[in-house]
């Protein structure tokens, strides 16, 4: 999906953003250095990076709970932290906490009442939510006798609380099993097919694959790197050529290794590569063995691109 360039149709603008903490010693600590980027309505987009790189601040900023010491920050051209601004977007934080003697239905009215919600409408759409986030049996059970995943899940629904616009996820699989990130997975993917833009930061690599049109990865609190997802799919795509003929090192150069008896194989960074190959070891004669594509490792790309941006 392709970036859109007026900052008035955008989801998020971030430009020249700068972020910056008091230490404990009294120095000022620069979370977030310059840093800029768009988010496109209807994206679903992966915040990365290692831990410190100033992703939380950046969401914090958004939010309007951290004040810039530099540049903007806009949510559908509007201030970020406006109440208008707020009005249209759902956060979950990296660490949900919730009053302890309240119920998850109890807590979702108290944040829907804080939203503006109300009456009939909002207890069943909290009942709803609940039931969606797989809460149906314990909404009203005291929040401090729930797992940590179970409120996550809390947290979850109460983001999604009035249909907001824009979703805003810090770490947004924290404590979740595998079945409750695939579930999540459908609700969020539910959510963008009605229009919402997903902009969240996640360690899971796994489900910033499965999810994301785009990642941002930033370190040391700049951007180092965008990416379409499946431009970079493709890009760390490898394939595999196996043939049974002659030696190849003579008709077809080197890197072939010895599959078995007079079976070769070859991996290949490129389609062009491997076609190009495979129209080789035909002319040669060879009898084609198997081709296989190898998905590529976002976690390497994610470690060999933070190596080099330090």
């Amino acid at each position: 999906m392709p970036m859109i360039n007026t900052g008035m149709d955008a989801a998020i603008q971030v430009t020249d953003l700068r972020v910056r903490y008091r230490t404990k010693k009294g120095s000022w600590q620069e979370a977030v250095k310059g840093l800029s980027f768009q988010v496109a309505r209807g994206e679903v987009v992966g915040f990365l990076g290692p831990n410190g790189a100033g992703k939380s601040s950046t969401l914090k900023a958004l939010m309007g709970f951290v004040q810039p010491s530099g540049g903007e920050a806009k949510v559908f051209g509007l201030e970020a932290g406006s109440l208008e601004a707020k009005s249209r977007m759902g956060y979950l934080p990296e660490v949900a906490l919730y009053y302890p003697y309240l119920t998850p239905l109890e807590t979702l009215r108290l944040y829907g009442e804080l939203e503006g919600l109300k009456g009939k409408a909002l207890q069943t759409e909290a009942e709803t939510l609940l039931e969606t986030v797989g809460l149906k049996a314990a909404m009203k059970k005291q929040n401090r006798s729930l797992s940590k995943g179970m409120l996550q899940r809390v947290g979850i629904a109460q983001s999604l609380l009035g249909n907001p616009e824009l979703l805003v996820l810090d770490e947004v699989t924290s404590g979740l099993d595998p079945v409750g990130r695939k579930e999540l997975r459908t609700i969020l993917k539910d959510r963008q097919s009605k229009g919402a833009t997903l902009f969240f930061s996640s360690h899971e690599l796994s489900e910033v694959d499965m999810l994301c049109d785009r990642i941002l990865l930033i370190h040391e609190g700049k951007l180092v790197e965008e990416r379409e997802m499946h431009d970079l799919k493709d890009e760390l795509r490898k394939y595999v050529l196996t043939y049974a003929g002659q030696n190849p090192d003579a008709l077809l150069g080197q890197g072939w290794t010895v599959a078995q008896g007079q079976t070769f194989s070859k991996r290949f960074t490129t389609k062009a590569q491997l076609m190009a190959a495979l129209e080789k070891v035909q002319a040669a004669g060879g009898t084609l063995v198997d081709v296989v594509a190898e998905e590529g490792s976002l976690e390497d790309y994610f470690i060999e691109t933070v190596r080099r941006a330090a």
